[in-house]
């Protein structure tokens, strides 16, 4: 895709051609198929919503591998998730993870799905993992996980400053780590290694509610494994794919809240409804 020089705000009109739309010879591996290493004992909710989310975004099977608890909810809650390993097309990690209290079992797993060098969503507990692997990456911090992502790298800044300009720090750390930053805010930023710069507005203000990031990583995940060829085959790819993601996740929480609250789950529960509102 072309690299513009300014932003470009991405909206309906743009998203709607990254999403995957099954044919009549489909199956559920033609579909892409994501494996996903998000959850804790401590934050199981998050793998519950994450695999939610992306179940319902039109992936057609979802490897959840992590903690034999945080397994039993989420099959508690979707039946159909493969719980054995096997292959992938892309990776979902670290949603519900804390780096600090992450076993060295677990880093292992991370860092072996990060060396598959497959199209990976990079979220919370696995971000200080970013420079592991050579594959297509987009992490997904909010200010203060980007702060202190960047000044593990010697970039001294605060979250306050990124706030204040949450554009120019994400083309920053972009260029800085390698990888298609999405950076989250009322304002959404994109910026990728090769140039790309997109924005996505006009998100209910309802969306700010605790699981929302959970969502859009576990949507955001689907989306790389039913695009994992047309990013192979071109990397800014990427952040199209991201920036689409963002797209779907405000259109569910805005069907979702008609205008009042929500929780995390009402959002992974109006996405299907919403890529149907979308494509027509």
């Amino acid at each position: 895709m072309a690299k513009p020089r300014r932003w470009l705000e991405w909206a309906g009109a743009q998203a709607r051609d990254w999403i995957a739309v099954p044919q009549a010879t489909d199956d559920k591996y033609s579909r892409g198929v994501l494996g996903v290493r998000t959850g804790s004992t401590e934050y199981p909710g998050a793998a519950v919503l994450g695999v939610e989310a992306a179940s319902r975004t039109g992936v057609g099977m979802l490897r959840y591998l992590g903690p034999r608890r945080v397994s039993a909810l989420v099959l508690a809650r979707r039946p159909e998730i493969v719980t054995a390993d096997g292959r992938v097309q892309a990776w979902l990690l670290g949603s519900g993870m804390n780096a600090a209290a992450r076993s060295r079992e677990t880093t292992a797993k991370l860092e072996a799905a990060l060396t598959q060098d497959l199209p990976t969503v990079i979220d919370a507990g696995a971000l200080d993992l970013v420079g592991v692997g050579a594959g297509a990456k987009v992490i997904t911090p909010h200010y203060r996980e980007l702060a202190a992502l960047l000044s593990r790298s010697g970039d001294t800044v605060t979250a306050a400053e990124i706030a204040g300009q949450p554009g120019e720090w994400a083309i920053r750390a972009a260029g800085q780590l390698g990888v298609t930053v999405l950076l989250k805010g009322s304002v959404t930023y994109l910026a990728s290694p090769s140039g790309i710069r997109l924005t996505v507005s006009g998100a209910t203000p309802w969306l700010a509610t605790a699981g929302s990031g959970d969502v859009l990583a576990g949507i955001l995940g689907a989306l790389l494994a039913t695009n994992a060829a047309r990013i192979d085959a071109d990397a800014d790819a990427l952040a199209a794919v991201a920036a689409t993601a963002v797209v779907l996740h405000g259109a569910a929480a805005a069907l979702a809240s008609g205008g009042g609250p929500i929780v995390a789950l009402d959002i992974a529960e109006a996405v299907p409804a919403s890529i149907a509102a979308l494509l027509a």
